[in-house]
């Protein structure tokens, strides 16, 4: 009979706090809107950051409570932004989508024989912390695919010790981005066609001896383009979206190949038209003469008239 009191106290206590709490819940209850979490339901979750905000549920927040562009989620792309869109009651907004681009095509064929070999922790931040890598280009692709690793949608492949990227799986989230210690990855509009795939900023000749398709400063890029979107700055060829036209002159031109089109057309200089072979002016015609009768023609016909 002794457990009974102590039993019945703890049981009182108990009944006593679960009574507070709930007052204590309805009281100072936070209220908040329904709709973050509809919109956090339509995000794909990805947290890529690449909307500017620290992960879906604080783009979210933002959108519901401070009126941010439903646009913003690359992964997500035009059909994400059409169901926020609907969620919040608004016009959806237009998308661009963004694409990953590697800014290196120094493979194996193009580079030049490794300075030694890594046998340390197979990733490119070790690598990188090991005098900047084993190849003879301390900008280049480093090849051991910490952005695979990072890529959400299994876009990246390592092909001929360089990271490629399949454009028709990458949603231009930037993981692989923020992943890459060369900070060779970038993302940008995929309106945008044309790029350097070469990050190497070392004077030309010392490019050229790393590897055959890096950009050499040449500045031959920077006079062809016909809207000077293209300059060089720091031995190194950049592109400037808002004047680029895609035309491709520059891609055409490049000694060396590092500008490319990458949607996958191929860009060749044209030679120049052969100038028409210049030709003779045709001799006037020369007036019609008619031949004068023989005499003895003109001395018959004069008796015929007599006649």
């Amino acid at each position: 009979m002794n457990f009974i009191i102590p039993a019945l106290v703890f049981a009182a206590i108990g009944l006593l706090a679960g009574v507070l709490l709930t007052v204590c819940s309805k009281v100072f209850e936070v209220k908040t809107d329904e709709r973050i979490d509809k919109v956090n339901e339509v995000l794909p979750q990805v947290n890529c950051g690449s909307c500017g905000f620290s992960g879906c549920a604080a783009y979210a927040e933002a959108i519901v409570k401070n009126g941010v562009a439903t646009n913003l989620c690359n992964p997500g792309g035009s059909e994400v932004a059409k169901k926020v869109a609907e969620v919040m009651g608004v016009t959806a907004m237009e998308t661009v989508p963004k694409i990953a681009v590697v800014r290196c095509s120094g493979d194996c064929n193009a580079r030049s024989e490794n300075k030694f070999e890594f046998d340390g922790v197979q990733s490119c931040k070790a690598a990188k912390r090991f005098y900047n890598g084993q190849s003879a280009c301390a900008y280049g692709c480093l090849g051991y695919g910490d952005c695979i690793r990072e890529c959400t949608h299994d876009a990246i492949s390592i092909v001929d010790g360089v990271a490629k990227i399949d454009r028709s799986k990458c949603g231009g989230c930037g993981l692989c981005a923020k992943a890459c210690p060369n900070q060779l990855i970038v993302v940008h509009d995929i309106t945008n066609r044309v790029d350097v795939l070469c990050s190497s900023q070392d004077i030309g000749k010392n490019t050229r001896t790393a590897c055959k398709n890096g950009c050499i400063g040449c500045k031959k890029c920077e006079k062809t383009c016909p809207f000077g979107a293209i300059t060089v700055e720091n031995n190194l060829a950049r592109i400037d979206y808002s004047k680029c036209k895609n035309c491709g002159k520059c891609v055409a031109g490049c000694p060396t190949h590092a500008i490319h089109r990458c949607d996958g057309i191929v860009m060749v200089e044209k030679p120049a038209a052969p100038k028409p072979a210049a030709t003779a002016e045709a001799p006037a015609p020369k007036p019609e003469v008619k031949a004068e009768a023989a005499p003895e023609a003109k001395a018959e016909a004069k008796t015929e008239e007599t006649k």
